[in-house]
């Protein structure tokens, strides 16, 4: 796992920030430089219809290691709309056929309404691409397993867009649980919630998977890395505002492993909700905390001293994070060739499955 840290990481003793020796890892994503052919990978957006679309859009545009070839937005206005935005500045739009079929394409970007993310996924794949899937795989586990063999089949990788992976706080904990320093996790909290204003939840509400469906999917990726799929699911959904609407706003999901509870909360009506979302990894051996999981810090409880780390309660500072880099990054790094992705298609079948069960949404059509 030591390959996967990508920043310098340090430690608040005693109120003195200290560099920590341990920390100082080779780096995925922002020390890749210019690829060494000085052939930038070939890739296109399918879609703004997506919340991270102008997002991913701008990293793949400011990374040296991609040239952003065109777009695609099938709907009228969200295209129109996309135009205005400098981020899709002077881009070449295409239909989807025109797309698939441009000169020396190597990926998409699939970034559409979650409810149309699979039929354009399977397309991309169809096409012999590597594809970057946005959150969460649409609402049908069969058809998100099969997008994930046949790329398998064809040696192409789907790369899921639950943006808390390459969060330099959760690459800390993958560090931490490899080497062993937390002993045998018992317990896992996990919470995502945020204040949704009065048009997001009329979106929102189209899908019956509710906040969770929405927000709540990244946290349960982060909850399956830590312990991987878990026997049963209860799923408990409120309608906890005063809003006349039919999103689900107010759920909790219980994970159950034979020897360990996990809880993952979302909430669409939190106050400042950025600043409490966490997730609290509890082991035999020490207690570690990511919080706030969007400008994270992490605090660290040991029963003795591990690495450079002393028993007890310390603070791990980070860096300023930003959203995606370190993705596309790593994106890149897989389509060259230069190692495998760190997630399994079983593991992203395990995330899809629980999303689901969370939403007390059907697994099997």
């Amino acid at each position: 796992m030591s390959d996967l840290f990508s920043r310098r990481i340090f430690l608040s003793r005693s109120g003195q920030v200290t560099a920590a020796a341990a920390g100082a890892m080779a780096a995925p994503g922002l020390a890749s430089g210019p690829p060494a052919d000085g052939k930038r990978i070939r890739i296109a957006q399918l879609g703004v219809g997506h919340a991270h679309a102008a997002g991913k859009m701008h990293a793949y545009r400011q990374s040296d290691e991609f040239e952003v070839v065109g777009a695609c937005e099938p709907d009228a206005a969200l295209r129109e709309k996309a135009r205005l935005s400098p981020v899709y500045k002077d881009l070449r739009w295409l239909s989807r056929k025109e797309l698939l079929e441009l000169p020396g394409l190597q990926a998409v970007a699939v970034e559409t309404r979650v409810r149309d993310s699979l039929e354009h996924a399977r397309a991309c794949v169809d096409a012999g691409l590597h594809i970057h899937l946005d959150k969460p795989a649409g609402s049908s586990l069969p058809r998100f397993k099969k997008i994930l063999r046949t790329a398998s089949g064809k040696g192409k990788v789907v790369q899921m867009g639950y943006m808390y992976r390459y969060n330099p706080g959760i690459v800390f904990l993958r560090e931490a649980l490899a080497k062993g320093w937390l002993g045998e996790v018992f317990e896992v909290h996990a919470v995502m919630s945020k204040v949704v204003g009065a048009g997001s939840r009329k979106e929102l509400a189209e899908y019956p998977g509710g906040i969770m469906f929405e927000l709540g999917c990244h946290i349960i990726d982060l909850v399956i890395g830590v312990l991987g799929a878990p026997q049963k699911v209860a799923a408990f959904s409120r309608h906890s505002s005063s809003f006349n609407d039919s999103l689900v706003d107010n759920m909790l999901a219980v994970l159950e492993y034979p020897e360990a509870l996990a809880t993952v909360k979302s909430s669409a009506q939190e106050v400042e909700g950025f600043a409490r979302r966490h997730l609290v990894v509890c082991g035999s051996e020490g207690t570690l905390q990511v919080q706030p999981l969007d400008s994270p810090s992490v605090r660290l409880a040991l029963s003795k001293p591990r690495g450079d780390f002393r028993r007890g309660y310390q603070e791990v500072r980070f860096p300023r994070y930003v959203r995606y880099v370190d993705d596309a990054a790593d994106f890149a790094r897989i389509i060259r060739g230069e190692k495998k992705s760190d997630f399994s298609i079983e593991h992203d079948e395990a995330v899809q499955r629980v999303v689901l069960e969370a939403c007390k949404l059907p697994t099997d059509r």
